[in-house]
């Protein structure tokens, strides 16, 4: 499936690696074209559609996956974040099932929330108390609600280009149509002297302060130590809550990364892998803040949800936590991961072309810029026809990953795996070097 001619210009590349993938997915595009008439694009996950069709999975198994014209594929992709422990577990595959064996919808409470409410509360420091709901969108929107409920404030305060999920979406120069309609104050990513001006200013007007630690939507970009901690005391200051979104981020040290910082925020949301692979959302934080939502408290705050503690995510995510993603295998994974993402650096630096792979531990993304990212606008500039050919060219080699360049690693993946990306990677930059010489 390799490329056979070398230094196109940029949009005959593409149109060449489209040509290619077309001819080795004709089951997957008449999957697609099917399925467009009954959901609109095709889709009902927006993230999930690329052009000029996605591939159909059939199977996933440990760190593989199978499409539906029997290609397979190394899995980087990860589900972005979600896939953290592979395809079919054991360990959480049994727990499942002897959790569907004591049936469904229960309608009360059951055997496993505390449990996994106990063990959440030990992993992550700044989790005195938790409560569950359905997915990180929901996590961070209750987070923002009961911040502006507490406090009495209505402002809320996001980075330029953050995605916090569905109903709380920032992109840079772009729409975002199904937001909640909050009043909102943007700063730039990574601006710790701007975020303090602008806490300042806002003082008793805003709630909160919602922030990735790392972003994972906006390009796999660190947050500065000095950034967050200017965030942690301006917002003391003001009496705003300061809101870690660790949906994608908890897997990237075993207190998640407001842990690694040695930082508290008031609330943290949390999603992905945490269920072990189902459906899953939480937020935890201040015990005098997460008291609020006590049914039997006078001044109660109602949270309800009819799947909040659905017996398939309980039981998936103590497993997960007990017996798979344990304190050893989180900084295992993490410590592979930046192994891998100084390996990709290298190969673009050797060549002496303008690529990069930004992140942290299992969380990386490639661009194809040679400019320092700090903040999402800073590879706003980069042709979607760029991260296009990148994307079709390794899915033609057998890697699995976002179009925007994002991978998250599971822990199946082996260094021969590894290995297999490193290689793609570099017939990739060889084969197209005329290219991509050109790209900023």
């Amino acid at each position: 499936m390799a490329a056979t001619r070398r230094n196109l210009s940029l949009s005959e590349a593409v149109a060449d690696v489209e040509r290619r993938f077309i001819a080795a997915n004709p089951r997957s595009k008449e999957r697609a074209e099917k399925a467009g008439r009954v959901m609109p694009g095709g889709n009902t996950r927006s993230v999930q559609f690329y052009d000029p069709f996605p591939v159909a999975i059939v199977k996933g198994e440990r760190q593989h996956l199978t499409d539906l014209d029997g290609h397979t594929y190394v899995d980087f992709l990860g589900e972005f974040t979600a896939g953290l422990y592979g395809h079919s577990e054991p360990a959480i595959a049994d727990a499942i099932r002897e959790a569907l064996a004591g049936g469904l919808v229960l309608g009360g409470p059951n055997m496993y929330e505390a449990r996994l409410a106990e063990l959440m509360c030990e992993r992550f420091p700044a989790v005195e108390l938790v409560r569950f709901c359905n997915s990180g969108s929901e996590a961070t929107l209750l987070c923002v609600s009961l911040a502006r409920a507490i406090t009495g404030r209505e402002r809320v305060m996001v980075v330029h280009g953050a995605y916090h999920g569905s109903f709380l979406s920032f992109p840079v120069g772009k729409p975002a149509h199904l937001n909640a309609p909050f009043p909102v104050v943007a700063v730039d990513y990574n601006d710790a002297m701007q975020a303090a001006d602008r806490i300042r200013a806002e003082g008793d007007r805003i709630a909160c302060v919602i922030v990735e630690p790392l972003m994972g939507s906006g390009g796999c970009i660190p947050a500065t130590a000095e950034f967050l901690t200017t965030l942690r005391t301006e917002t003391e200051k003001v009496g705003a809550a300061l809101i870690f979104d660790e949906v994608m981020t908890s897997r990237l040290a075993p207190g998640g990364l407001h842990g690694a910082h040695g930082l508290k925020p008031d609330l943290v949301a949390f999603g992905k892998y945490l269920g072990g692979g189902v459906t899953f959302g939480a937020f935890g934080g201040r015990r005098d803040w997460m008291a609020r939502l006590d049914p039997g408290a006078p001044d109660s705050i109602v949270h309800s949800g009819t799947y909040n503690n659905n017996v398939l995510t309980m039981a998936a995510g103590i497993a997960g936590l007990e017996k798979v993603f344990t304190t050893t295998a989180a900084e295992r994974l993490n410590a592979s991961g930046d192994r891998l993402r100084g390996r990709l650096n290298a190969a673009a630096r050797t060549r002496g072309l303008p690529f990069q792979a930004t992140g942290r531990g299992s969380m990386i993304n490639l661009h194809p810029t040679a400019r320092p990212i700090t903040r999402p606008a800073d590879h706003a500039h980069v042709a979607m026809d760029a991260r296009k050919l990148l994307h079709l060219d390794l899915n033609l080699r057998g890697s699995y990953l976002a179009r925007r360049g994002f991978m998250a690693l599971s822990l199946p993946l082996t260094e021969a795996d590894h290995d297999i990306l490193v290689g793609a990677f570099e017939s990739f930059l060889d084969e197209h070097a005329g290219v991509l010489a050109t790209l900023d």
